[in-house]
């Protein structure tokens, strides 16, 4: 029996945690812990790509982000493109000094609708 708690088989053990918030039928919430880079955007990426493909309305909140390396901006930006070619709607929380420099020293702050926190992200969605 394989205790493993990731699914692909990559054991990552405390680096990263997603939880899942439903706000009603079509929105829900995809709150990241920890430490995005090569070992875990992979991860990530599979759990938008459910999300996205379950409810129109996605917020992803990075504010517990402790680390946004170049695999995990990749992730993000391809769920934008997915979420945008689905006609889905994708909300960033970046919330960290962390993620916010990422974002702005790539670049990429002005590709994605952003909130200052989940509450503004789902009064937008709403």
């Amino acid at each position: 029996m394989n205790d493993d708690p990731c699914v692909d088989g990559t054991d990552v053990g405390e680096i990263i945690r997603f939880d899942v918030i439903d706000h009603g039928p079509d929105i829900r919430v995809l709150h990241v812990v920890g430490e995005l880079d090569t070992l875990t955007a992979p991860l990530l990426q599979t759990r938008l790509l459910e999300q996205q493909a379950e409810v129109g309305h996605v917020v992803l909140d990075l504010s517990d982000v402790t680390f946004l390396g170049s695999a995990g901006l990749a992730v993000l930006v391809g769920a934008k493109d997915d979420a945008d070619s689905r006609g889905c709607r994708l909300w960033l929380v970046p919330g960290s000094r962390i993620v916010r420099r990422a974002l702005e020293a790539t670049g990429l702050m002005q590709l994605f609708t952003t909130a200052d926190g989940v509450p503004e992200a789902l009064e937008a969605a709403r």
